[in-house]
């Protein structure tokens, strides 16, 4: 779920309670067997009346030539939304045992003519009205620019599958403060509560499709739970559904004046039931500050009014610092929401920040530190969208001093020049669904990265995310999409969609629901050329390496425990031990700390000779700017394998030539603060 606030679109000024509204919405292993006859791809009891499909020809099954599965990836996508915020702010919904008249219908509020539409009304703009009616005639619904009704309908899912995706990640998804403030709901404000019925419905929905086949195991629509099934529902053409979470407060870990709501226990029952519900990515924050981690921050207007969204849910505005590297938050702006503004207390006001500031203070909390090392245990994949740099700066910190792969960025909220960080953990990146254009001019900007580091892409259709999608270039747009036109491994046939009474055409309609996926991509072909659609289509199989990998990592063996350890001096603390040995006894929370001077050192004897390939360093707030890593065998003799002028504290990894080593020595050169050098943990490594 992203901001509702691209480019393309423009908004209007709003009432006291449609701002607020606002400011909070953007807060937010089968074996199929085939149907009978030859065309497994064809259901033998589809639901009558329903959507067409309009796709011929049989879906692509198989690998290539090098054992690689094929396919594009949706790598953020929200199928039971309508399920979220109180379950009435998204109208519609995937499928319905009563049929596509029961499923496709606008909420009751809606009708006669969209006067109470009050989501509709500010997230679209204008008055709000529009015919409520879906089946069978959508006069105005579902659009590329109406946020509030239903878009993953299952048969458009099902035609994005026979247009060629193979991996779909259904982020289960709400957020408790929006549930609370929405006028209209017909169920509670738990946040767990309404992932565990998107996740029961998701599984539902497979039954639902499986029936159309013959019986379970039968149909397109697979929830998998690991790389190696979902290869495996690849290779037989289906299409593999991931689960992930994006919610503002998982496992309850709020934060209310700076104090962590949830505990290290929530946080381990909290992964422990996601993943037994199948969840294998999420997110830890979402537009607001949490027990977690601190956010990226959405500017002007937009971004004042969710700070006032932020101090009334924590009670705490955001706070700014001047960043440390070339990555930044969004800036905050200085534009008033003075309707927003008037919900605050008597006396408080938004604060004013610094142009020269712009990044949040609030990073990785310890608590977030464990909930990443919790979801590493369990071979997750964690989402860094929506994290501050400062957040996502220690994640990769993390990631890289473990080798661990499991990281992605999903729709486009992260600073751009972390990409070749994400690429060289092993990574994933997929682009938002932006129009084709700006979909291709980004693409390519990165394309080079791509290349070296032999990956595919992926995009992020956020449908029912609240966020907008590519509206239409027109019928005389140049290269525009020419109908029929076949799929991306030429097997297909794809024709205009037509659901009930209305037939969609992207030229003239933009991206109006989840059935003009294939629609999109022939864009972006006509648009781009085929390098990028080429790219999109390595998608399945480079999100399903990072996958695999982050299942299959094993966390290394620190050659530093229990290590003898040895300094040129130790702080005196008449209550505390800073002794060498605290940075080689497993625990974060104590350190060893030098004398209040440049010149230090810090050895280790690792008992006998091993080969070294990594040294982490895990500096507390006094780190070294400048600082060695030196190896020996015999403890007299010194080689320098690492070496640093520009040490910004943090964790530090350092990876050299496999060297024989029995002694490692940090040799400090110059303090990067007034204190002297301290460590909370070293690591040595030998792969």
């Amino acid at each position: 779920m992203t901001s509702a606030g691209h480019p393309y679109r423009g908004r209007k000024n709003v009432t006291l309670a449609s701002l607020l509204l606002l400011v909070l919405a953007v807060a937010l292993g089968p074996t199929p067997s085939s149907a009978a006859g030859d065309d497994w791809w064809n259901p033998t009891a589809r639901p009558a009346p329903d959507s067409q499909v309009n796709v011929t020809g049989e879906p692509f099954a198989g690998t290539d030539a090098k054992g690689e599965v094929r396919g594009f990836v949706d790598a953020h996508d929200h199928i039971f939304s309508n399920e979220a915020f109180g379950g009435r702010l998204i109208c519609g919904k995937p499928f319905s045992e009563q049929g596509v008249a029961d499923a496709l219908k606008d909420c009751p509020e809606h009708y006669p003519d969209g006067s109470l539409a009050v989501f509709d009304f500010i997230t679209k703009g204008g008055d709000g009205k529009h015919d409520p009616v879906g089946w069978p005639t959508f006069k105005d619904w579902p659009a590329h620019d109406s946020l509030t009704h239903q878009q993953n309908y299952y048969a458009w899912v099902e035609r994005a599958w026979r247009g060629g995706q193979r991996v779909l990640v259904n982020d289960l998804v709400t957020n408790g403060v929006i549930c609370s403030v929405y006028f209209f709901k017909d169920r509670g404000c738990d946040e767990m509560t309404s992932i565990r019925l998107q996740a029961k419905l998701t599984y539902d929905m497979q039954s639902f499709v499986d029936k159309m086949y013959g019986g379970p195991g039968r149909g397109w629509f697979r929830i998998v739970t690991d790389s190696a099934q979902a290869r495996e529902v690849i290779e037989q053409g289906k299409l593999a559904v991931v689960l992930g979470v994006e919610t503002s407060e998982p496992f309850g870990c709020k934060q209310v004046l700076d104090i962590a709501q949830c505990s290290k226990a929530d946080i381990d029952k909290g992964l422990d039931e996601l993943y037994a519900l199948g969840v294998r990515s999420m997110f830890l924050c979402h537009k607001f500050d949490n027990a977690l981690c601190g956010v990226r921050f959405d500017s002007g207007t937009l971004g004042t009014a969710i700070n006032v969204g932020q101090f009334l849910s924590t009670g705490t505005f955001w706070r700014t610092e001047k960043c440390t590297g070339p990555q930044h938050d969004n800036p905050i702006g200085d534009a008033s929401a003075p309707e927003a503004e008037k919900r605050l207390p008597a006396g408080q006001e938004v604060p004013s920040y610094s142009a020269g500031a712009q990044c949040n203070v609030r990073g990785l909390t310890e608590l977030g530190e464990y909930a990443v090392r919790g979801m590493m245990q369990r071979g997750m994949m964690l989402e860094i969208d929506h994290m501050s740099v400062k957040a996502t700066g220690r994640v990769l910190d993390i990631f890289e001093a473990e080798s661990y792969p499991g990281v992605l960025s999903s729709h486009s909220w992260m600073d751009m020049d972390w990409t070749e960080r994400v690429y060289g953990l092993g990574g994933f990146i997929a682009q938002y669904m932006h129009g084709s254009e700006g979909f291709v001019s980004e693409a390519k900007r990165t394309e080079s990265l791509r290349d070296k580091y032999g990956v595919g892409y992926g995009y992020g259709t956020d449908m029912n995310g609240v966020g907008g999608w590519p509206a239409p270039r027109g019928a005389d747009a140049p290269d525009k999409v020419t109908y029929p036109f076949r799929s991306v491994d030429g097997g297909s046939v794809i024709d205009r969609q037509t659901t009930g009474e209305r037939t969609w055409d992207l030229n003239t309609d933009g991206a109006a629901h989840y059935g003009l996926v294939p629609d999109w991509i022939e864009d972006i072909r006509r648009v781009g050329g085929q390098d990028v659609v080429d790219d999109l289509f390595r998608g399945a199989e480079s999100y399903l390496d990072t996958w695999g990998a982050a299942e299959h990592h094993e966390a290394p063996g620190n050659l530093a425990n229990g290590s003898t350890a040895s300094a040129s001096s130790s702080e005196w603390s008449l209550f505390t031990s800073y002794e060498p040995r605290r940075a080689v006894d497993g625990d974060g929370g104590t350190r060893w700390a030098s004398d209040w001077s440049d010149d230090q050192w810090y050895r280790l004897d690792l008992g006998s000779t091993q080969l070294v390939e990594r040294v982490t360093l895990d500096w507390e707030r006094a780190y070294a700017k400048s600082y060695r890593i030196e190896l020996s065998t015999d403890g007299v003799n010194w080689r320098t394998a690492s070496s640093t002028m520009a040490g910004d504290g943090g964790l530090d990894t350092a990876r050299f030539a496999g060297t024989p080593a029995r002694y490692v020595r940090i040799q400090g050169l110059e303090r990067g603060t007034d204190w002297g050098y301290s460590l909370r943990e070293v690591g040595v490594y030998s792969g």
